[in-house]
């Protein structure tokens, strides 16, 4: 994520099996492409029938950081009937000599370590709170994060501009909204004491049921790809990390192409960004893709 370091004031178990990316050095080894499948089952619910959590994930790194893996990490556990999350590192810290990889590794491997915590009991803010205080890397990363209960409740939060949509028989039943301080400019959790913190977190739920499909990414994904080509390709897949696999690569060759009109485009033009007069004078406009790190997760909820 190219965007600026905010610094003004805006108001324990062991883990399971669970799988975070890039790792912490000494975890286990960083691929420069990574992909992940499981199934989660939950527990049978008396009143409906007993739904399964099959995800899903691809990261592929900014062009310019391939040799580092990227600034994006990510998280998925079998706990309950499933916890996935995606962290966006904040490249500015590079400017300070600053490994803008650090504090976004650091939280998920914390929410790992963490989300079997009683006191967070699958309440996605309160596990971004823990997290986020047992992280001592310097830096800052926007992050999301979802829960799926027992009973089917997916319950969500959000700082920043990480995303999730919820797909449901062709079309989005759910779209988390990006938070940011103004264009370009998320917000973020911090090892400064001036940023966000789990108070701020956009928090949501929502009841999922068999043939769901949810799509959790970095702004990598979403600022590159839109949901009507996200529905659509989904529709040519039924694995879900063949599917995941495909977004990413969407959006990488989207992020690539200057003529492009992305979603990135489109919202930079809305507020006030574009070419100087004088190419628009000539019919030109402000296009391409942006490029990035770019994390895709897809969780297909089966019902048994």
């Amino acid at each position: 994520m190219a965007v600026p370091i905010f610094r003004a004031s805006v108001p324990q178990s062991g883990p399971a099996s669970h799988s975070f990316g890039p790792a912490l050095p000494g975890l286990h080894e960083t691929s420069k492409k990574r992909r992940l499948l499981f199934c989660v089952p939950s527990e049978l619910n008396p009143v409906r029938p007993a739904l399964s959590f099959c995800v899903g994930t691809h990261l592929i790194p900014h062009p310019n950081k391939v040799d580092r893996g990227g600034e994006d990490a990510f998280f998925v556990s079998r706990h309950n009937g499933g916890a996935i999350a995606v962290a966006d590192g904040v490249s500015g810290w590079a400017e300070q000599n600053v490994d803008p990889s650090l504090f976004p590794q650091e939280l998920m491997a914390n929410f790992s370590y963490l989300v079997e915590d009683e006191e967070v009991n699958s309440d996605p803010q309160i596990l971004i709170r823990k997290a986020h205080a047992a992280t001592s890397s310097t830096g800052s990363a926007t992050v999301i994060v979802a829960i799926l209960e027992r009973n089917g409740i997916l319950k969500i939060a959000n700082v920043g501009d990480c995303g999730l949509r919820v797909i449901r028989e062709g079309g989005v039943v759910f779209s988390s909204i990006p938070q940011e301080h103004y264009f370009d400019c998320p917000y973020q959790l911090s090892s400064e004491a001036v940023g966000q913190t789990y108070l701020d977190a956009m928090v949501s739920s929502l009841e999922l049921i068999g043939g769901d499909t949810i799509i959790m990414g970095s702004d990598g994904l979403f600022d590159n790809v839109f949901d009507d080509e996200m529905i659509s390709t989904l529709a040519r897949y039924k694995d879900v990390v063949e599917a995941a696999k495909a977004l990413a690569n969407l959006a990488s060759s989207h992020a690539m192409d200057p003529n492009f009109d992305s979603p990135y485009a489109l919202e930079a033009r809305s507020r006030g960004f574009d070419v100087p007069w004088w190419k628009k004078i000539l019919g030109r406009k402000l296009t391409g893709g942006k490029l990035d790190d770019i994390t895709v997760v897809v969780g297909q909820v089966l019902s048994s």
